[in-house]
């Protein structure tokens, strides 16, 4: 078997989170700047200035030149003496030199400039390639570090487990549809089975919503869930077997208080007395001469008198009916019939006695036949003890006030401890809003004093239950409100000032899962109880001798009970704890929605991706999801509050881990961007896919198309 792991919390559900932020879209590539070229306007321009500069030094050559011509002309016909024209001559030559000498300067200045400007160019264009390259290099590291956080955002863990922290003995779960417990149910049995934990429940709600539970335990085997349905299983139930004569007397002395709405603790002390009074006269007669049904019973010490013939006691104090024939049916003896009617005396008939014990034998008569069969089978590690739907509501009031309080007596015989609660032996009450105030804090109470994790879900919260819930070391879930007054009054207890996530998978399983669960229990103590095609297979038998038994001790998952030795027949492996949560996946109905929202990577990608806001409105807690929860709990740095998914199925998904946030904030605090070692080691692995975004660049955007359209 499974060693159970003493120091593993609680897992209430999921946490949705994102650690790694979404990157966004690839950084955008460098486009390249046109090549710088030497400008043909500029070169045009600068000619034509020179023209201009240079316009009248040309007009000077061309006359000073056209002038020593013509007087040349003059000189050759004879018209002017040569000695005269020589030296005018030779001066407009010279102006004439001096002109075109300007012009060459000129002219050489602009090639000057035009190569200086043509250099300017070459290095410019040079510099602007050095960049260029230098904003491609950039660009790669860049679209490399973008892959890896795309990689990290798109494989990293989504979904972060949400445990009851230390120093939380008790978690409190207000509203709620019957989807939606059976799927915390199963999220908090099915982790705490599989980690070699017991699990009990109580079922008062007569909807059937450990049903899937049970059914998951039997198929992955190992488990050997025990159900019993009451009162069908009472004969087969032997929970108050073991207690003694007082602590009976005080169990259904409270027990027949609730059904009668009986507050006053006068009342409760007198029905207590006149109990243990009854039963002290069967113990003292019983052991002679015990009958058919009773004389073994009777003849044991302490707590072993059935509760037939203490009903029996009580019709034989009160008068009514044929004591003979209870003696006839071995349920008395003559000696305790006349040892009853002589217990208060001849005037008993004038008391409030003979009223009380009516009374009392009026509702103890519904549980007469508890632990008349009881059943030696091996105590297993998933227990469910259910009221019937079809029970009506006393009946189904003082069944479960029986069972809460015994439970309680037996919790109180385990000596307190100290250190935090314990999870590997984990009591869930369902319907807790069902029970009476009184009932509650003693449950609590004695949970609270035997460190003993304990789980209470009311499907409403009225006046009494809003004052327990959170009150003490305890962790509150709100999951849906129908009542709007219910609705706001948590509201205000949470805050209005949240924000939360809620992943688009919280809301498609949601929606797919219905309030109809499909099915009702089946009882592994007796003949089957339920009307569903299917029936469980989880009634075994041992082959050996090896286990002991403690009276009344089958269904608290405390120190008492039956014990098993080391010679068992066989063992299981860890493998059949493992197949328990993994057959959520395939055999549950949040396993099979789960499934279908995210059958392929694509749907798998589109609906963890998703997500909206919620905020906490009495409007929102009133359409929460079914699997949805709001949990909120004290802790070191103040208190928390954070909104979970109880759908048991998402620990199948790859992006889930057990691990919670808030350790997958400090590892991330720890190690940067770095979430955990498998990123880097995963980086490695695909390092063809963080390749650089390398290649011919896009065509640029032409800015003129806009305008021309």
């Amino acid at each position: 078997m499974t060693q159970p792991d003493r120091d593993s919390p609680l897992y209430l559900g999921w946490e949705y989170a994102t650690p790694y932020a979404d990157p966004g879209p690839p950084p955008r590539r460098p486009v390249p700047q046109e090549r710088p070229q030497l400008s043909g306007d500029w070169l045009a321009a600068q000619r034509r200035e020179e023209k201009l500069i240079n316009r009248p030094q040309k007009i000077i050559v061309a006359v000073t030149v056209g002038i020593a011509v013509a007087l040349g002309a003059c000189v050759a016909g004879g018209l002017v003496r040569p000695i005269l024209a020589a030296p005018t001559i030779a001066i407009l030559l010279l102006a004439a030199a001096l002109a075109g000498g300007a012009i060459w300067q000129g002219e050489r200045l602009l090639r000057v400039r035009i190569e200086a400007e043509r250099q300017r160019v070459e290095r410019f264009r040079a510099d602007q390639e050095g960049q260029l390259f230098a904003w491609q290099a950039e660009h790669a590291r860049r679209v490399t570090q973008w892959q890896q956080q795309r990689f990290a955002f798109e494989t990293q863990k989504r979904w972060f487990a949400v445990p009851v922290p230390d120093g939380i003995d008790r978690v409190d779960v207000a509203g709620g549809t019957l989807s939606g417990w059976s799927a915390l149910l199963t999220m908090v049995a099915a982790q705490r089975l599989a980690m070699g934990g017991e699990v009990t429940v109580i079922d008062l709600s007569g909807g059937a919503v450990a049903a899937d539970l049970v059914d998951l335990s039997a198929a992955a085997g190992g488990i050997d869930p025990a159900v019993w349905v009451l009162p069908r299983d009472l004969p087969r139930l032997d929970l108050a077997s073991s207690l003694s004569r007082t602590e009976l007397a005080d169990v259904l002395a409270l027990s027949v208080s609730v059904a009668e709405e009986r507050t006053s603790a006068r009342e409760l002390a007198v029905d207590s007395a006149i109990l243990d009074r009854v039963m002290g006269t069967l113990e003292g007669g019983g052991g002679d001469e015990g009958g058919k049904g009773g004389g073994d019973e009777g003849g044991k010490g302490g707590g072993a008198v059935s509760l037939g013939r203490v009903a029996a006691a009580l019709r034989a104090l009160a008068q009514v009916g044929d004591v003979r024939a209870d003696v006839a049916a071995g349920l008395l003896t003559e000696r305790e019939a006349a040892a009853v009617a002589a217990l208060y005396g001849q005037g008993a008939t004038d008391r409030v006695v003979l009223e009380r014990a009516l009374g009392i034998e009026a509702q103890l008569r519904k549980l007469a036949t508890a632990g008349r069969e009881t059943a030696d089978r091996p105590r297993g590690r998933l227990r469910v003890v259910a009221i019937d739907k079809r029970v009506g509501p006393l009946s189904a009031k003082l069944l479960g006030s029986f069972v809460v309080t015994t439970l309680t007596h037996l919790a109180g015989r385990v000596p307190a401890g100290g250190g935090p609660t314990s999870w590997r032996h984990t009591l869930i009450v369902l319907g807790a809003e069902r029970l009476r105030d009184d009932v509650l804090d003693r449950l609590t109470d004695a949970c609270e004093s035997a460190r003993t994790g304990l789980v209470l879900a009311y499907r409403s919260v009225p006046p009494p239950v809003r004052q327990r819930i959170g009150r003490g070391n305890a962790a509150v879930a709100f999951m849906r409100l129908g009542n709007a007054e219910e609705a706001k009054a948590a509201s205000e207890q949470i805050g209005s000032e949240h924000r939360f996530v809620v992943s688009q998978l919280t809301d498609t399983v949601g929606t797919s899962v219905t309030d109809t669960l499909g099915g009702s229990y089946t009882s592994t103590a007796g003949d089957s109880v339920s009307a569903a095609s299917s029936t469980s297979d989880s009634e075994s038998t041992s082959d050996g001798t090896g286990y002991s038994r403690t009276p009344g001790a089958g269904v608290m998952p405390l120190g008492g009970g039956r014990s098993r030795s080391g010679q068992t027949g066989t063992s299981r492996g860890t493998s059949e704890s493992v197949s328990l949560t993994a057959g959520i996946s395939t055999s549950t109905a949040w396993g099979e929605s789960t499934s279908r929202a995210t059958g392929d990577s694509e749907s798998l990608a589109r609906s963890l991706q998703r997500s909206r806001e919620l905020v906490v409105e009495p409007s929102e807690l009133q359409r929460l999801p079914v699997t949805g929860m709001i949990v909120s709990y004290a802790a070191p740095d103040g208190r928390r509050v954070l909104f979970a998914d109880a759908n048991p199925a998402i620990g199948a998904l790859r992006v889930s881990t057990l691990t919670s946030l808030p350790e997958m904030k400090e590892m991330t605090e720890v190690n940067g961007w770095n979430e955990t070692n498998e990123t880097n080691e995963t980086d490695d692995v695909n390092e063809s896919l963080l390749r650089p975004n390398l290649g011919p660049p896009p065509p640029r955007p032409d800015w003129r198309r806009g305008r021309q359209s």
